[in-house]
C-alpha cells in the first residue's frame, strides 16, 4: 500500500501514544498540515479495508495498581464449544487477551488467557469463576515474574 508523506506522518503518530488532549485528531491534523476529516478519513479507510484491526488504548496494568498478572494455559477437550468457551472467558473485564492456538506434543494447552489482579487471591478467583462458568477445569497457571516488553509495533 503507498501512503502520501501525510499519511505517513499521521500513521507516525497514531501508532505511538496518541495526543492527551480533548480532541486527539484535530491535534494529529495540526502536527501534520491535514485536516482532522483526512485523519479520520485515513484511519476508517485502513479498518474498512483490514489493514487496521483495531484501535484502541492500551492499560498499563501494573502502573494502573494491577500487580498481579497470571497467564492461564487451558485444555478445552473435545466436546466443548470452543468458540462459546473463548467468549465467555474474553467477557470479563479482568482478562486482556484470550488466544486459540494448536497444542503440541507433551502440552495439550490450547486457549490462553491473560488475567490481571490487585493480589494473587484475584487472579485464582477468576480462575476459579471461569473453571465453574465454562466446565473447562484442566489448566495452568504462569504468573509473571517481570513485565519485559510493553510497546507497539511501528511500521513508520
Amino acid at each position: 500500500m503507498h501512503f502520501t508523506p501525510t499519511e505517513r506522518n499521521i500513521l507516525r503518530i497514531v501508532q505511538d501514544t496518541l495526543p492527551d488532549c480533548a480532541t486527539p485528531y484535530a491535534e494529529i491534523a495540526r502536527q501534520t498540515g491535514s485536516t482532522e476529516d483526512d485523519v479520520l478519513a485515513l484511519l476508517n479507510k485502513l479498518k474498512a479495508g483490514g489493514q487496521i484491526r483495531r484501535f484502541g488504548a492500551t492499560l498499563r496494568h501494573q502502573q494502573a495498581g494491577y500487580g498481579f498478572n497470571a497467564m492461564v494455559a487451558w485444555y478445552v477437550e473435545e466436546g466443548f464449544d470452543v468458540d462459546e468457551v473463548g467468549r465467555v472467558m474474553a467477557k470479563r473485564p479482568e482478562i486482556s487477551h484470550c488466544y486459540l492456538r494448536p497444542n503440541c506434543m507433551d502440552w495439550p494447552y490450547d486457549m490462553y488467557t491473560m488475567i490481571h489482579g490487585k493480589s494473587r487471591e484475584d487472579c485464582m478467583r477468576v480462575v476459579r469463576d471461569l473453571v465453574e462458568q465454562t466446565g473447562v477445569t484442566q489448566y495452568e497457571i504462569l504468573f509473571s515474574i517481570k513485565e519485559l516488553k510493553k510497546t507497539s509495533m511501528e511500521y513508520f
